[in-house]
């Protein structure tokens, strides 16, 4: 490399020739941007390879392990606070910008309970010249307690979520499901970093199930959810409960969800009707279903909705199956009456198959009644586990 004009401004000495690149990489570092190059002795005479801290003090939530950064918690993700001190000290440490080809590694010690001393080790080429330096970080953890884990302790919730159903009690299947989705809502939301979104408590009652959410939002999109799935209604009601520190009105919203009579599988007998029982197979705005004398459909008027007045006969988990003694006609056939076992005349619906050796029948106070089964073809069912012949057209 051949000697330049140029010549050090600490020391005097000249300073080598080199290219654009390496002029300005070899400015003098205490003075950012001036146009002036050292020497290679005066400029690592000031040269720092890593700026770190003193000490790095963290905060860490006990129960969740959200690390506090800025004004709010962050949830890292960390298995254990070593990891959670590796990244903290990768964070803080800065490489000087004149170095080239860095590489790095750290060797955690922990020498207490809160206290982890993080050794980080660097090498790199600066000038040409190969650099490195060792550098210790002490890291202290304090364990506090994050906003949404004092929240949870304190059972802290905005929005009530009541499950409950007109004219009965939801069924263990409902109660179940409809926990199954407060964890999703809640899980789904987690996902988005959202850490507001937990569920404080489920509690089952006389009544159904009572849900307490940490949001209103979350509230809405489980009834809505819920409502979208079983069919019914959804009512919310607002109750003020206090202002925040900004003087704005804090409302707890209970959204109180209304399921629907009747279920899909349920055997009703419809008042002011003579069209015979109706196997209902949907409870979404107005009630559907099949009759199970001819194998119509059935759908209730508007203004019924999903709760026309009717008794329930049974449901279609309770059919048994009976042997088919001999066809009459279109409109009758002969089966064995599942307790007596004498040969009764019952109505033959559409859905009957005249080659059936044997049928599912409910067996009520308006009778026996033979009900869809299982396709001899296919083998399709619905949910609940029979065949709908017009399960297609819903």
């Amino acid at each position: 490399m051949s000697e330049s004009r140029a010549f050090c401004p600490r020391c005097g000495d000249p300073v080598p020739d080199r290219s654009a690149s390496d002029a300005e990489a070899a400015t003098d570092p205490l003075r950012p941007g001036a146009d002036v190059e050292l020497c290679d002795s005066c400029y690592f005479e000031d040269f720092e390879f890593i700026d770190a801290p003193d000490r790095i003090d963290v905060q860490v939530c006990a129960r969740c392990g959200a690390v506090h950064r800025g004004n709010r918690w962050v949830d890292v993700g960390a298995k254990d606070y070593t990891d959670i001190a590796i990244e903290e000290v990768s964070e803080a440490l800065a490489v000087h910008v004149d170095v080239e080809d860095v590489a790095w590694q750290v060797d955690p010690e922990q020498v207490g309970e809160n206290t982890i001393r993080m050794h980080a080790y660097f090498t790199g080429v600066v000038r040409g010249t190969p650099v490195e330096e060792q550098v210790m970080v002490p890291v202290k953890i304090a364990r506090q307690t994050c906003k949404r884990c004092g929240r949870i302790a304190g059972d802290y919730y905005a929005s009530i979520v009541q499950l409950r159903a007109e004219d009965r009690t939801p069924t263990d299947e409902e109660i179940e499901r409809v926990k199954e989705i407060a964890n999703v809502v809640v899980a789904d939301m987690e996902a988005t970093g959202d850490r507001n979104a937990f569920v404080t408590e489920m509690s089952e009652t006389d009544d159904g199930l009572d849900i307490k959410v940490s949001t209103n939002k979350i509230g809405k999109k489980i009834a809505n959810k819920a409502v979208e799935e079983f069919g019914g209604t959804v009512n919310d009601a607002e109750t003020l409960v206090t202002e925040d520190e900004d003087g704005n009105e804090v409302y707890r919203v209970t959204f109180a969800i209304r399921l629907p009579p009747y279920r899909p599988g349920d055997i009703i007998d419809l008042a002011n009707d003579d069209g015979g029982p109706v196997l209902v197979r949907s409870a979404h705005g107005n009630l559907k279903g099949i009759r199970v004398t001819t194998g119509e459909r059935y759908e209730a008027d508007y203004e019924e909705g999903a709760s026309p007045e009717a008794r329930k006969l049974g449901e279609r988990s309770e059919a048994v199956e009976t042997t088919v003694v001999t066809v009459e006609d279109d409109n009758a056939v002969q089966v064995l009456d599942p307790d007596t076992f004498q040969a009764k005349t019952v109505a033959r619906p559409e859905y009957f198959e005249p080659a059936a050796e044997t049928v599912p029948v409910l067996k009520s106070r308006e009778g026996v009644h033979i009900l869809p089964d299982p396709d001899p073809d296919t083998g399709d069912e619905d949910d609940d586990g029979y065949y709908d012949p017009y399960e297609d057209d819903a």
